[in-house]
Protein backbone atom coordinates (compact mmCIF):
# COMPACT_ATOMS: atom_id res chain seq x y z
CA UNK A 1 0.00 0.00 0.00
CA UNK A 2 1.13 3.46 -0.93
CA UNK A 3 0.46 6.51 0.89
CA UNK A 4 0.71 9.86 -0.81
CA UNK A 5 1.12 12.91 1.10
CA UNK A 6 0.97 16.77 -0.82
CA UNK A 7 4.70 18.28 -1.54
CA UNK A 8 4.65 21.92 -2.12
CA UNK A 9 7.08 22.89 -4.56
CA UNK A 10 9.77 25.67 -2.64
CA UNK A 11 11.90 25.78 -5.85
CA UNK A 12 12.82 25.04 -9.24
CA UNK A 13 16.38 23.38 -9.91
CA UNK A 14 16.44 23.42 -14.17
CA UNK A 15 15.91 20.55 -16.32
CA UNK A 16 12.66 19.32 -14.67
CA UNK A 17 13.78 19.06 -11.38
CA UNK A 18 12.57 20.89 -8.39
CA UNK A 19 12.87 21.04 -4.47
CA UNK A 20 10.25 20.19 -2.32
CA UNK A 21 9.04 20.63 1.28
CA UNK A 22 6.86 18.95 3.21
CA UNK A 23 6.86 19.13 6.81
CA UNK A 24 10.34 20.76 6.77
CA UNK A 25 11.24 17.97 4.65
CA UNK A 26 13.24 19.25 1.65
CA UNK A 27 14.01 16.22 -1.21
CA UNK A 28 14.45 16.76 -4.74
CA UNK A 29 11.78 15.73 -7.02
CA UNK A 30 11.52 15.21 -11.26
CA UNK A 31 9.09 17.02 -12.82
CA UNK A 32 9.68 14.99 -15.87
CA UNK A 33 5.84 12.98 -16.01
CA UNK A 34 3.46 15.89 -15.44
CA UNK A 35 3.70 19.68 -16.99
CA UNK A 36 5.49 22.53 -15.78
CA UNK A 37 5.10 23.69 -12.51
CA UNK A 38 5.83 26.10 -10.20
CA UNK A 39 7.12 27.39 -6.68
CA UNK A 40 3.66 26.89 -4.11
CA UNK A 41 2.51 24.19 -6.81
CA UNK A 42 1.40 21.36 -4.27
CA UNK A 43 1.86 17.77 -5.94
CA UNK A 44 1.84 14.16 -5.03
CA UNK A 45 5.24 12.08 -5.39
CA UNK A 46 5.65 8.57 -6.34
CA UNK A 47 9.63 6.82 -5.98
CA UNK A 48 11.03 10.34 -6.74
CA UNK A 49 8.61 11.30 -9.52
CA UNK A 50 5.60 13.98 -9.43
CA UNK A 51 3.12 11.98 -10.54
CA UNK A 52 0.17 14.51 -10.26
CA UNK A 53 -0.76 18.15 -9.18
CA UNK A 54 -3.12 19.33 -6.32
CA UNK A 55 -4.88 22.44 -6.03
CA UNK A 56 -3.92 24.40 -3.16
CA UNK A 57 -7.53 23.90 -0.59
CA UNK A 58 -7.00 20.11 -1.59
CA UNK A 59 -3.42 19.84 -0.11
CA UNK A 60 -3.99 21.67 2.55
CA UNK A 61 -6.99 20.01 3.81
CA UNK A 62 -4.72 16.71 3.26
CA UNK A 63 -1.55 17.76 5.27
CA UNK A 64 -4.47 18.94 8.16
CA UNK A 65 -6.02 15.45 8.04
CA UNK A 66 -2.47 14.20 8.38
CA UNK A 67 -1.42 16.43 11.16
CA UNK A 68 -4.85 15.62 13.11
CA UNK A 69 -3.67 11.70 12.49
CA UNK A 70 -0.14 12.60 14.02
CA UNK A 71 -1.28 14.07 17.02
CA UNK A 72 -4.10 11.77 17.92
CA UNK A 73 -1.55 8.83 17.69
CA UNK A 74 0.67 10.66 20.16
CA UNK A 75 -2.10 10.62 22.95
CA UNK A 76 -1.49 7.53 25.64
CA UNK A 77 -2.33 4.34 24.72
CA UNK A 78 -5.41 4.23 27.37
CA UNK A 79 -6.87 6.86 25.33
CA UNK A 80 -6.64 5.28 22.17
CA UNK A 81 -8.00 2.44 24.11
CA UNK A 82 -11.28 3.95 25.23
CA UNK A 83 -12.05 5.36 21.99
CA UNK A 84 -11.19 2.17 19.69
CA UNK A 85 -14.16 0.45 22.71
Amino acid sequence: MCLAIPVRVVALLGDQWAETEVGGIRSRVSTALIDPVAPGDYLIVHAGYAIARLDVEEAEKSLALFEEIAQYLERPADALRSRLS
